[in-house]
């Protein structure tokens, strides 16, 4: 018998093909954040659950699924998923690191220079009739030839936002637990501490993970530090920031402005107060969006799922210490 799979929301045909000439699949329903309770009949069975970033694994879903050998998530983060909950009992998570990076740094460079430039709430100026005869002193943004590059989070997404913003003719500056002597030699970047990378950053935008250490970092006392025209941009984790801090600091002009793939809560009710401001550009986490991206990634969440349910390592594994604890 082929083993039984839970894939916890729908997805293209075509894409989950070779997932289901291989196994029993049972998919969920959508529209639904986490995993459905219609699911629950399957859990005794269920050998491979197939999950997205809104999908919280934890101790009570992983005690009702003893047969659960893999869990295979379409995302590179994994802070939807209790790693230590997954290594007790002996299940391998797989993530899909890597395939993301241009596209999410692509999109991170269209949120900046549509912040800083005014792009959408000109563009509704003129839909409704507002575009005038030509004013001088309207419609003002900021250049980035000559400004500051602050990135917050220097992996593989954020160097790809550096070498975007060095073409642009940025300075490179970027705070990170460790140093990137790579990035510095190529790009010039400067490696500086986290209140320094708030009073020089012209544009700030985090790409770190989501640690003890950095939810709620941004808060008010930070957002206090950064320039009056700084710009930030969030492409992490919706979390990294304090929402009511970046209201405040939106409404009382301690920053310019904000572009935001990611939002606290997500997502972001649409009666929320950042929608109503003008200088404050949010898109519904589509970092990863891309035609080539999500297929890839499914790719991968596929072949970290069939090698879990093999009993063979996982091509990308979150927690490989479960292989010495089984």
């Amino acid at each position: 018998m082929k083993p039984k799979v839970i894939l916890t929301h729908p997805m293209p045909e075509e894409w989950i093909a070779p997932l289901q000439r291989e196994v029993d699949l049972i998919v969920g329903p959508a529209g639904v954040a986490g995993v459905d309770e219609s699911l629950k009949p399957h859990f005794p069975e269920v050998e491979g659950l197939f999950t997205w970033l809104t999908d919280r694994v934890d101790e009570d879903l992983l005690s009702q699924m003893p047969r659960l050998k893999v869990v295979s998530n379409l995302a590179v983060g994994v802070d939807n998923i209790d790693l230590e909950a997954c290594t007790r009992h002996g299940v391998a998570v797989g993530h899909t690191p890597g395939v993301l990076t241009e596209a999410v740094a692509d999109l991170t460079f269209a949120l900046l220079l549509a912040v800083a430039r005014g792009i959408f709430s000109a563009a509704e100026d003129a839909r409704s009739g507002r575009w005038g005869l030509w004013e001088a002193a309207r419609w003002l943004g900021y250049e980035l030839n000559g400004s500051t590059l602050g990135i917050f989070g220097m992996g593989k997404i954020g160097q790809a936002v550096a070498r975007r913003g060095k073409a642009f003719g940025m300075h490179i500056i970027y705070t990170s637990r460790s140093p990137k002597p790579q990035a510095e030699a190529e790009l010039g970047a400067r490696r500086v501490p986290w209140e320094t990378l708030l009073e020089e950053s012209d544009f700030l935008s985090l790409h770190t993970p989501i640690t003890p250490e950095t939810r709620g970092i941004v808060d008010a006392a930070a957002l206090k530090r950064m320039k009056p025209t700084a710009i930030l941009i969030n492409m992490a984790r919706g979390a990294v920031v304090q929402t009511n801090a970046l209201v405040e600091a939106l409404q009382k002009g301690w920053i310019a402005g904000a572009g935001l793939d990611v939002t606290d809560p997500e997502p972001l009710p649409p009666d929320h107060p950042l929608y109503k401001l003008p200088n404050c550009l949010i898109t519904p986490h589509i970092g990863s969006a891309t035609h080539t991206t999500r297929r890839r990634m499914t790719e991968l969440a596929i072949a970290n799922l069939l090698a879990g349910l093999r009993g063979e390592p996982l091509p990308h594994c979150a927690n490989p210490e479960v292989y010495t604890r089984q």
